[in-house]
Order: C-alpha cells, then sequence, then structure tokens
C-alpha cells in the first residue's frame, strides 16, 4: 500500500513529466493507486517516452484523436497546450483539429475547435446584419 507522500510524488512526477495531470489522475492517485500506475505504464509506454516519434508530433496527433473522439474540452486543451509547449504554431494545432473534419465530421470538429478558440483567444467577426445566434456549436 502507498503512503500519501508517496502518491504525491508519483502525481509530481506525471505532472513534469507530461505538463499536466487531469482530474482523473489525481482521483485515481487516491481511489486505485495500483491501476493509476498500470495505465501510465502504457501512457509512458506509447507517449512520454523518447521513440521515433517528437513529442511535438505525439501531441499534434493526440489534438486531432481526441477531437475526432469528442473528448472533454478541458483534456483536449491539456494537449492543445502541450503541443504549443513543445514547439507546434496554433495554426499547426488548428490543422491537426481541422483534418477530423472529413472523418469524424462538423460537430466534433466545433467541439475541438472551440477549445482551440479559447486557448489561443480568437474573437472571431461578428456580422453587422441582424441575423439568428447560432451559439457555438457545442452548447
Amino acid at each position: 500500500m502507498a503512503t500519501q507522500e508517496e502518491k504525491q510524488a508519483y502525481i509530481d512526477e506525471m505532472a513534469r513529466s507530461r505538463g499536466y495531470v487531469l482530474g482523473y489522475h489525481k482521483a485515481m492517485a487516491e481511489a486505485d493507486f495500483d491501476a493509476l500506475q498500470a495505465a501510465n505504464d502504457l501512457v509512458n509506454a506509447v507517449y512520454t517516452r523518447p521513440r521515433l516519434l517528437d513529442r511535438k508530433t505525439k501531441e499534434l496527433l493526440f489534438c486531432a484523436t481526441l477531437t475526432a473522439m469528442r473528448a472533454g474540452k478541458g483534456h483536449l486543451q491539456s494537449h492543445i497546450r502541450a503541443a504549443m509547449t513543445h514547439g507546434a504554431s496554433a495554426q499547426e494545432v488548428l490543422e491537426a483539429i481541422e483534418i477530423t473534419l472529413p472523418e469524424a465530421g462538423v460537430v466534433a470538429f466545433q467541439a475541438g475547435f472551440e477549445a482551440w478558440r479559447e486557448v489561443v483567444g480568437v474573437k472571431g467577426i461578428e456580422p453587422t446584419v441582424k441575423v439568428f445566434e447560432g451559439g457555438d456549436g457545442v452548447s
């Protein structure tokens, strides 16, 4: 049975190696530490451990796949920020999200775009003619 200090050290190391920690990581450290470690071992094998793809490329792939899967906005935004931290431009991240349009459709893309827009701060251009409010396509 892991101590609170060991659990804390593990979460801190996850944060250092990934650049983020999700809410479920924090809760799993308390609820089922062994399962968290097992899941994180897989993530380390395919994501955080250096292999042929660099971290920027992996983060761009995450942005595209999480958008296609309609992952939670906060989860996607953590990978958008990580991609940019590892050298991707805002435009490169947007292009990765746009790749989802043909296969996942406009609804998935809109959610991904909204997550990206919030991270990079794009405001948009408002029409000068009277229109019905269309919302952001997400809520």
